[in-house]
């Protein structure tokens, strides 16, 4: 009896050593998308990468700094037009994303209605989700349309979701998106009337919205060019080297990136000032 219990004693032992020293497996583990891959995504831009946008960004900048160079002779100018210019790309893209985001806000209440339509008429939710890419607006048609394909071709519902899902890359439509997923797994029987409520939400929120920044628009843009109108002239007196020779100095160079830089922060506060709050992707 001794030597089974020192036997058993012995092999838990050796368990228990090659548990805490043995290699561990490794996990495959899902990168999050980079922030300009998001931003990407938001605007809708699917054949450009991250590394292309910034690719872009630098020979945007090298080409209108070259360009300014040539023509006001001056260094720091030509620098300081550059990096505005580099940026162009990139605020490109967010406005496409923020004017997508507008639109799409928009276009979801009546998205919304077709769907609770199709589900009150008593389609599948795979077939209500296959008739928008007839019935939804333009703008939004293609991801249904996709979806119909790869369900047709897979048959595998939660997949089709997700992939419908990382297209839309909309907060509305991930919220529809997984009320769906669960109507689907736990057979909620009250989807039309979520689906009709949500609709009702979406369509107050885009009334206040709408006002708010048919208010603030005047003021946003005035903003704008108040910030734009110091570059405005230094791009006018550019075109005579002469007047902006004192620029290349050290103490010119100062005034510029000073200037670049009190011009980026009341940019950036005003635009901090004046955002509305935007809905975030919660359920990628």
């Amino acid at each position: 009896m001794g030597a089974l219990i020192g036997l058993l004693f012995g092999l838990g032992s050796l368990l228990i050593w090659r548990g805490l020293t043995a290699p561990r497996p490794a996990v495959a583990t899902a990168r999050a998308p980079g922030r300009v891959a998001v931003l990407l995504s938001d605007a809708g831009v699917e054949a450009v990468t991250p590394a292309g946008l910034v690719s872009s960004c630098v020979a945007v900048g090298a080409v209108l700094g070259f360009v300014v160079l040539g023509v006001s002779r001056s260094l720091a100018v030509s620098l300081a037009f550059g990096v505005i210019a580099a940026w162009g790309p990139f605020a490109l893209v967010r406005f496409r994303a923020r004017r997508r985001r507008t639109e799409l806000h928009e276009l979801w209440p009546e998205v919304v209605d077709n769907l609770a339509s199709g589900v009150r008429a008593g389609l599948s939710l795979p077939e209500a989700l296959t008739q928008l890419g007839a019935r939804a607006p333009v703008q939004l048609r293609a991801p249904f349309v996709s979806f119909g394909e790869d369900y047709r071709a897979t048959g595998r519902f939660n997949d089709c979701l997700d992939r419908l899902k990382a297209r839309l890359a909309d907060p509305v439509g991930d919220r529809v998106v997984e009320s769906l997923r669960m109507a689907r797994e736990v057979g909620g029987s009250d989807l039309g009337r979520l689906l009709r409520t949500l609709s009702a939400f979406l369509r107050e929120d885009v009334r206040t919205r709408s006002e708010l920044e048919t208010r603030q628009g005047w003021t946003v843009n005035a903003a704008r060019l108040a910030v734009a109108a110091p570059w405005i002239v230094l791009g006018f007196l550019s075109l005579r080297p002469q007047a902006v020779a004192a620029y290349d100095t050290r103490g010119g160079f100062l005034v510029l990136a000073a200037g670049g830089a009190l011009c980026l922060v009341a940019y950036r506060l005003m635009l901090r000032i004046a955002r509305l709050p935007q809905e975030r992707r919660v359920l990628r």
